[in-house]
């Protein structure tokens, strides 16, 4: 009786041998589904940009057939209804940090990202 205890009690668990296995398996996983994941999450920041400075800048330019002048700032658009909300620059998570043209009357007359860096056709975020 005792042998027989003593071989179910052997083979209740695993192996060394068979975490690391295991483990090994799972970091191959990892290794090939991170890189497309963070692709991925960056294309998605892209597009979201491209998007974003698309809209207000058809904000802006509506404001400026309806009133005349350009609008004073960013914030100045929502309060008016052309936007929902503030735009966001999803590539630095920050609706603050936009660099703003300047029109001769004072007004903000466009606007591009603050990021640094390029995307992936090669043109820097400044430059979109």
């Amino acid at each position: 009786m005792p042998l027989a205890h003593i071989t179910r009690r052997a083979s209740s668990g695993f192996t060394l041998i068979e975490l690391m296995v295991v483990l090994a398996l799972v970091g191959a996983l990892l290794s090939i589904a991170l890189p497309r994941y963070v692709t991925s999450v960056n294309r998605s920041a892209e597009v979201v940009l491209r998007q974003n400075l698309k809209v207000t800048r058809q904000a802006i330019d509506q404001y400026y057939g309806d009133r005349g002048s350009y609008p004073r700032s960013l914030t100045e658009l929502v309060q008016r209804g052309y936007l929902d909300q503030m735009p966001i620059d999803p590539v630095l998570d920050s609706s603050q940090r936009w660099l703003l043209q300047i029109a001769p009357d004072g007004g903000v007359l466009n606007l591009r990202s603050g990021a640094e860096g390029v995307t992936r056709d090669g043109r820097n975020y400044r430059d979109l």
